[in-house]
């Protein structure tokens, strides 16, 4: 009968078939020696049937033994064959490879050797299948047996040396759709093995992977994740390679790519991914100029919860995010490419993501924010001009009640800011916009007594340092007296205005314009503010004491006796006694004895005084006001004969008659108001 393996010997194929590895050994043996005669005799058939043999009667076996014999027996028959293997490349590689992921480990480990030396001999011819082996590969290195793993590490190898040596003629657009496929894989020995693929073909200067760097480089940054800090390592290492190579030729890189995958990175909640997506963007942000700011409103998403990193752990991480931010900003207010820059810039979608973070962000994330808005009404106050509506509730309603004084501060900078571009488009400085932003922060004042008590200062004054305190003072004051304002409310701001103005440095000149009432405008400023001021008696008094009125301020005083002395008053007025001796109220104090005027002011204020102090209980403040009267001269011994022509009073145009008939009304009005809460308390 016909041997059915020929040419192969019975005796071969029951040596190959054997359970011990010494008798397989030695049949593979004889069967490199019959493929080395007949590659002498240039019999290729004869060479193509063994080939055939080994494969479909050994190798693809059910049997374990004959699949190990059929192995080692291709392995040997491409060593026979040598440079000729590429004849029969495809017949030898297709049955290893289909071993590899054999359930037994020995026809595994056996595959893995069998490819070793079939790749070994065969070299280059081995690219066409490089898909299909670096297939196979990539799982034997996370193999369960050491053995196996430890075998595929030294094909591995051996692979790379074969593709460095073609790296001219070796396929790129093949090899990155299988690194995409498997680098975001969990497995440390597989991130492993795709790093060092990536980085040997980085390391080749034929081999441009910078190129292909878009499609892999969300899985680099998740390989950062990895538990093994030498997989980091090796990470973080081809990680600063591509961007050395990226910063040396930034236009071989696709930059706008992968700015959208930094972006999603520098969000991450691993801080190592983080830190190095966000460094990514820094040089990015440098690298490309204002091109960058079309991706302004993605990197603010990644970079502003950054800034309010507290940690010694992530402070690299705040670091990079300020220089990130820093440099934006330079990009708008560069002024030789600021247009340029701008026309990459897509307001709408910025100002979008910084309104949201100006509610319910840490303190330094809204601080960044405020100066992002205030910086860009600075530059484009046109183009913003349309996100001014948008704003404004949230600077009134979120940043103005927020518990941080530097947020408040910053966004009355904003809302000053606002307020000025749209008064710098009209020519009269009347401006709707003044009225509309007090008139709401006014409401905000009202909604919460609290508030106004304990930002009310804070917020005025900023005010009055970024904008017109004059116009300031006045609306406020024509706003309550306008509006329904809660007499209480009323009572209130009027005390926190007069504070500010009696004591802030800001308002100097203010006050100055208060000194002269004989001034047209100045008087019309008193006017306004004193029936607002009306709602607060001891207010009253030291405006009119500011202006110099100390005729109607001793009317004032009289007056007191037949108003009811409250606590609230006497505290007022206690207060009021410490600012005479303020620096403010120096003035006040030298007309005290001054013979100006034929001594009608200094007896009119010595009078004043006096009645104020006999309205003060013995305390400190009465004990201030009594040591200071003491060193004014007697005008109780003079004749009374002050003329009424003399008081600064008769040299303006100021009807006081009809003020201090109004100041009486609205004293009334409070009087009443007091009566009704007491009955109501009564039932």
């Amino acid at each position: 009968m016909e041997n059915a393996f020929a040419p192969i010997s019975e005796a071969c194929v029951k040596a190959l078939s054997d359970k011990t590895y010494d008798k397989r050994k030695v049949a593979a043996l004889e069967i490199e020696k019959m493929v080395t005669d007949f590659k002498m005799k240039k019999n290729m058939t004869q060479i193509k049937r063994i080939i055939d043999v080994l494969s479909r009667d050994f190798v693809r076996s059910n049997d374990a033994n004959k699949k190990k014999g059929g192995l080692i027996a291709l392995a040997a028959t491409s060593i026979a064959l040598g440079k000729d293997t590429e004849k029969f490349i495809e017949d030898i590689v297709n049955p290893i490879m289909n071993c590899l992921i054999d359930n037994d480990n020995r026809v595994r480990f056996f595959a893995s050797e069998s490819l070793y030396n079939v790749v070994k001999v065969a070299r280059g011819a081995v690219l066409p299948f490089f898909p299909s082996v670096f297939n196979a590969l990539s799982r034997l290195v996370t193999d369960p047996d050491q053995t196996i793993k430890n075998g595929s590490e030294i094909l591995d190898r051996l692979l790379k040396d074969i593709v460095i040596e073609s790296s001219q003629t070796f396929d790129l657009d093949a090899f990155i759709p299988l690194v995409r496929e498997r680098i975001m894989v969990k497995s440390s020995f597989a991130r492993q093995f795709i790093i060092s693929w990536i980085s040997v073909l980085n390391a080749v200067p034929e081999i441009n992977m910078v190129v292909f760097l878009p499609e892999i480089l969300h899985g680099l940054f998740q390989i950062l994740e990895d538990p093994l800090p030498e997989i980091q390592r090796m990470c973080e290492s081809l990680l600063a390679q591509f961007l050395k190579i990226i910063k040396l030729d930034p236009s071989a890189a696709d930059i706008p790519t992968m700015t959208n995958v930094l972006i999603v990175q520098a969000q991450s909640s691993n801080p190592l991914i983080q830190f190095y997506a966000i460094t990514w963007i820094k040089e990015f942000v440098q690298l490309s100029g204002g091109e960058i700011l079309c991706f302004a409103s993605g990197i603010f998403t990644a970079i502003l919860p950054c800034l309010a990193f507290e940690s010694d752990a992530k402070k690299n991480i705040k670091d990079c995010a300020n220089a990130v931010n820093l440099h934006l900003l330079e990009l708008i207010s560069n002024g030789e490419d600021k247009q340029k820059n701008l026309s990459y810039l897509d307001l709408n979608s910025v100002m979008e993501v910084l309104r949201q973070y100006l509610v319910h962000s840490p303190v330094p994330t809204k601080i960044a924010v405020l100066k992002w808005v205030h910086h860009l009404f600075t530059e484009v106050h046109d183009e913003m001009s349309e996100h001014a509506n948008k704003l404004f509730p949230v600077l009134l309603r979120d940043c103005l009640s927020d518990s941080s004084d530097e947020v408040v501060l910053q966004a009355i900078v904003v809302l000053a800011e606002i307020v000025n571009s749209a008064t710098v488009k009209g020519n009269d400085f009347d401006q709707t916009q003044y009225r509309q932003f007090l008139v709401e922060l006014l409401n905000l004042f009202s909604e919460n007594n609290t508030f106004l008590e304990k930002r009310g200062t804070l917020i005025i004054r900023q005010l009055c340092r970024l904008l017109n305190a004059e116009y300031i003072y006045r609306t406020f004051a024509e706003i309550l007296l306008e509006e329904r304002i809660n007499l209480k409310i009323a009572s209130t701001m009027v005390r926190t205005l007069n504070m500010i103005l009696l004591t802030t440095s800001d308002l100097f000149d203010l006050r100055n314009m208060l000194h002269d009432i004989r001034n047209e405008k100045s008087a019309s400023l008193f006017e306004c503010l004193y029936k607002c001021w009306a709602h607060c008696p001891v207010s009253t008094l030291s405006l009119c004491l500011l202006a110099q009125c100390y005729q109607h301020v001793s009317e004032i005083v009289t007056l007191f006796a037949d108003i009811e002395i409250t606590v609230d008053f006497l505290v007022e007025i206690d207060k009021m006694v410490q600012l005479i001796e303020s620096p403010i109220f120096a003035s006040l104090r030298l007309a005290l004895i001054s013979h100006s005027n034929d001594n009608a002011d200094a007896q009119h204020l010595s009078r004043a005084l006096y009645g104020i102090l006999m309205l003060l209980p013995q305390t400190e403040a009465f004990h201030l006001l009594n040591n200071r009267l003491k060193c004014v001269p007697n005008y109780w011994s003079q004749p009374n004969k002050i003329s009424s022509k003399s008081t600064n009073e008769s040299q303006c145009n100021i009807k006081f008659d009809e003020l201090f008939t109004y100041f009486k009304y609205v004293q009334d009005l409070h009087h009443q108001k007091r009566v009704e809460k007491r009955k109501k308390n009564q039932f």
